[in-house]
């Protein structure tokens, strides 16, 4: 591994903190407060290929690798973690599974749209009752003999569902096959059948709007299979790979953010006649902070670079991708913590971001596979044991 960056790498990692800097964080407080989808922000970012990393150029997107999507995640993190989520779904989950199982047509319909910011796009697998639990899902794709399907049934907790244009959804067409029986479609939201429910009011990344959605009787047409019939919990599978990296980078840059906001507070505020930084157990809370920020940082450019070698030579990356999503993400929750506990009243204040970290670090725990799930998946591919 090169612990090295290319000139393309610093290139966009730098445009991404420019735009973090001069115009997500200054616009982050309001957008949590008032739970506004950010789409003068999010154009910009697509506008400067942050929308489409590693899209090829022919598609819309900047063509770039792994580590750059890494690195400008990163950034954009530390500005609104809120805002790297929607920035997350639209690279890692829509156009990833779309730029490896979609047709040319696919790839110039849906791919584009997204990677150059005009639309918004979303992933739909979870349910009501099936979150972990993916082949249980309920919505259902049936085919009539005209090789249209008729879709039924509901998604929940749909990153970007109020604003969506284009979604991948993923829906039972064989239940007696379990797994086996899961395909992929290409939603139009335009399209006649489809219905969103209410806004989630969530606890964080409140800039991020979430809802669920609904099928009555949605007519998708054979060539809005992405994939083949039976393929689609393969594609949840790799996709969500992909996306793990991603919250891993998002967990990294809003640690970082948190932890940069600690070290700067332990040199100005003042106890005892002296900066508290000075005292050794607030020096303990930020070595602590700063080895594992370092190591989380590490693992998630590690998934990025075996997500780089898989997407080259075939394999795959789940476990560097669960390891750095665990590590990160718990990481995330540690430092806004201690983060929070060092500013004291201060950090449970709205007037500084403090508390908006904090809340915002829970959700890296949870979407793309719980904490749990992940520790499930390592073990598992450590031991072949299921």
């Amino acid at each position: 591994m090169d612990f090295g960056f290319t000139d393309e790498q610093l290139m966009i990692r730098d445009v991404a903190r420019r735009i973090a800097q001069e115009k997500i964080a200054p616009s982050a407080e309001h957008f949590d407060r008032t739970g506004e989808f950010p789409l003068e922000n999010i154009r910009l970012l697509g506008e400067n290929g942050l929308m489409g990393i590693e899209v090829p150029e022919a598609y819309g997107g900047a063509g770039m690798d792994p580590i750059s999507y890494v690195l400008a995640m990163i950034e954009i993190a530390a500005g609104d973690c809120a805002h790297s989520t929607i920035v997350s779904v639209n690279n890692s989950l829509f156009c990833n599974g779309i730029l490896k199982f979609g047709t040319e047509e696919q790839k110039q319909l849906y791919v584009r749209a997204i990677a150059e910011g005009r639309e918004i796009g979303a992933f739909a697998l979870t349910e009501p009752q099936s979150g972990s639990d993916a082949t249980a899902m309920r919505c259902r794709a049936v085919k009539r003999d005209d090789g249209r399907f008729v879709i039924n049934g509901k998604k929940s907790w749909i990153t970007s569902g109020p604003v969506a244009k284009y979604i991948v959804l993923f829906a039972m067409t064989d239940p007696d096959k379990g797994a086996k029986g899961v395909t992929a479609f290409m939603i139009d939201t335009a399209k006649p059948g489809f219905f969103r429910g209410k806004t989630e009011p969530k606890l964080g990344i409140r800039a991020s709007a979430t809802c669920e959605i609904e099928f009555q009787d949605y007519i998708a047409e054979a060539h809005e299979v992405l994939g083949t019939e039976g393929e689609g919990f393969k594609i949840a599978m790799g996709v969500l790979d992909a996306g793990r990296i991603g919250i891993a980078s998002q967990a990294v840059g809003l640690a970082r953010a948190a932890y940069e906001a600690a070290v700067a507070y332990v040199k100005e505020r003042k106890s005892f006649g002296q900066a508290i930084g000075s005292f050794q157990m607030i020096q303990a809370k930020i070595a602590d902070m700063k080895c594992r920020l370092d190591a989380a940082e590490l693992l998630t450019l590690r998934a990025a670079w075996a997500k780089a070698n898989a997407d080259r030579n075939g394999g795959r990356y789940s476990t560097e991708a669960s390891v750095a999503k665990l590590s990160a993400s718990e990481t995330a929750m540690f430092i806004t913590h201690q983060a929070l506990q060092i500013h004291g009243g201060m950090g449970y204040s709205k007037e500084m971001p403090l508390e908006r970290y904090f809340r915002d670090a829970k959700i890296t725990e949870i979407y793309e596979g719980t904490s749990e799930i992940q520790r499930l998946v390592i073990a598992r591919n450590e031991t072949g044991l299921r």
